[in-house]
């Protein structure tokens, strides 16, 4: 039976979001596929995305950020953690490849710490790195690039560089430098349109839109809170903080979960992250968004999503006022492209199965060629 460790970073749910997709592929195509997770995530959101049966060792295997709400990042206490966790490496690493020894698997997948990385390579199996981003790119085009230690950057630098794979789903980050970078497309789920059966739950008119409020991984964010009712549109938000609204419901008090209602919205309201921006792209649904500003990731996302679907911007004052018709009666009267194909799912999943599958272990790829391979349009 094949076992494949995954282990993610729990910087919000994002890059669990973006692995879980390729996972089930995977146990698709290979039905008695071993699953372990590795990471702090929530439990119920790491079920409520991966297969079942999976095993979850539940610790973190890197940083991420420190974060103040979905929309601000506490820079400079990040880089205390990173430098703390550089100045631990050897420990940590010792440990991992312990784990990795006991779990005995025969392909790691990270998105996108990068201790499990190093890790399976000096315990000597195959690892592949997942993601729209990398941590060391991040850092480089942070507010606080000239702050982080030296020898943080180069430790990232050099293991996510010497992994099998890089693959970066569409859209991501350039990366440039990396010698072992795959393109594909993007990596999202395609959900089936449950919108007549969600109005009779809420009981809301066939007039009225409904609007997904995603800020998702960050627990007590509520703009509604402060916001008056109004008749525009319905909100659908993970959890109402300060209890029921006449014009919002609740997604969790209905026992769904944000893949459940995504395909019946007219429009997200969300700050720019890979997940909601695939799914957006994928669903047809076109997106209000509020810049964190300082996000490194916002200046890939941003342009390539408005390409594809109705996008308007407003600012983080106007999100906090509930200032918000103007641009959702644009959102609403724009016309909608074709939904993108999410093809990255597929073509992660052919990249992977040869180290899962009966023919053993794939060869090592990309290496010698900086521009790595494309799989995207």
């Amino acid at each position: 039976m094949s076992h494949l460790f995954l282990a993610v970073t729990a910087h919000g749910y994002g890059h669990l979001a973006q692995a879980a997709p390729v996972v089930g592929e995977l146990s698709r195509r290979l039905p008695g596929l071993r699953i372990t997770l590795q990471s702090d995530i929530d439990p119920g959101y790491a079920r409520s995305r991966l297969p079942p049966g999976f095993t979850h060792i539940p610790e973190a295997t890197d940083i991420g950020l420190l974060m103040d709400g979905p929309l601000g990042t506490r820079w400079s206490e990040s880089l205390v953690r990173y430098a703390d966790f550089e100045a631990d490496y050897d420990r940590r690493l010792e440990r991992e490849i312990a784990v990795l020894h006991r779990a005995a698997p025969d392909l790691v997948l990270a998105d996108v710490p990068w201790l499990p990385l190093d890790a399976a390579r000096r315990a000597g199996i195959p690892a592949v790195a997942l993601c729209s981003l990398n941590w060391y790119d991040i850092l480089l085009a942070s507010p606080v690039a000239d702050r982080v230690p030296a020898a943080v950057m180069e430790r990232m630098r050099a293991v996510y560089a010497a992994a099998e794979l890089f693959i970066r789903p569409a859209p991501s980050m350039p990366m440039g430098w990396l010698p072992n970078a795959v393109d594909v497309g993007p990596i999202a789920g395609r959900y089936p349109d449950r919108r007549e059966a969600l109005r009779s739950r809420c009981g809301v008119p066939a007039d009225r839109p409904f609007a997904l409020m995603q800020f998702g991984g960050f627990q007590g964010f509520d703009p509604l809170s402060a916001w008056p009712e109004q008749d525009q549109v319905h909100w659908l938000s993970q959890d109402l903080p300060d209890g029921p609204r006449r014009d919002a419901t609740a997604i969790s008090s209905l026992g769904l979960r944000v893949p459940d209602v995504m395909s019946a919205c007219d429009l997200m309201l969300c700050k720019p992250g890979y997940g909601t921006y695939a799914e957006a792209a994928v669903n047809r649904i076109p997106v209000l968004y509020v810049k964190r500003g300082d996000w490194p990731e916002e200046a890939a996302l941003i342009p390539w999503l408005a390409a594809r679907m109705p996008t308007r911007e407003i600012t983080r004052e106007d999100l906090l006022a509930g200032h918000l018709a103007e641009a959702i009666e644009a959102l609403r009267s724009a016309d909608r492209p074709p939904a993108v194909e999410p093809t990255g799912t597929g073509e992660v999943a052919d990249l992977l199965e040869p180290w899962l599958g009966r023919a053993g272990h794939a060869p090592r790829v990309g290496h010698g060629d900086s521009t790595g391979m494309s799989f995207a349009s």
